[in-house]
């Protein structure tokens, strides 16, 4: 088994600044930004749930964040595999992955 980069996990409750601290991490250091909200996956649910607007995501972007459609069955199994996907594309690109969430999956 090939050892894996450091893993960062910036954790807490909505709005108390995950997504500041993550994006000032990233303009320091290469890290991968990862989204592990439950509900941040899902597409159009961003009132309440904290997601970072289009503006910010186009200059610093967030893995797993607004990809599967809200009627679709998404479960904690599937997350991993997509997780796990992440982490290797990190490790083959050398970038730190930063784990980001409030209702973590």
């Amino acid at each position: 088994m090939e050892e894996r980069l450091p893993l960062v996990t910036i954790m807490g409750p909505t709005g108390v600044g995950k997504t500041d601290l993550a994006i000032s991490l990233s303009k320091a250091v290469s890290l991968e930004i990862i989204s592990v909200d439950s509900v941040q996956v899902y597409k159009g649910m961003d009132i309440g749930t904290g997601k970072p607007p289009k503006e910010i995501l186009d200059k610093h972007p967030h893995k797993l964040l607004s990809f599967i459609d809200p009627w679709k069955s998404y479960s904690t199994a599937l997350f991993i595999n997509d997780a796990t996907r992440e982490l290797d594309l990190c490790d083959k690109s050398k970038k730190v992955p930063l784990l980001v969430g409030g209702t973590m999956l």
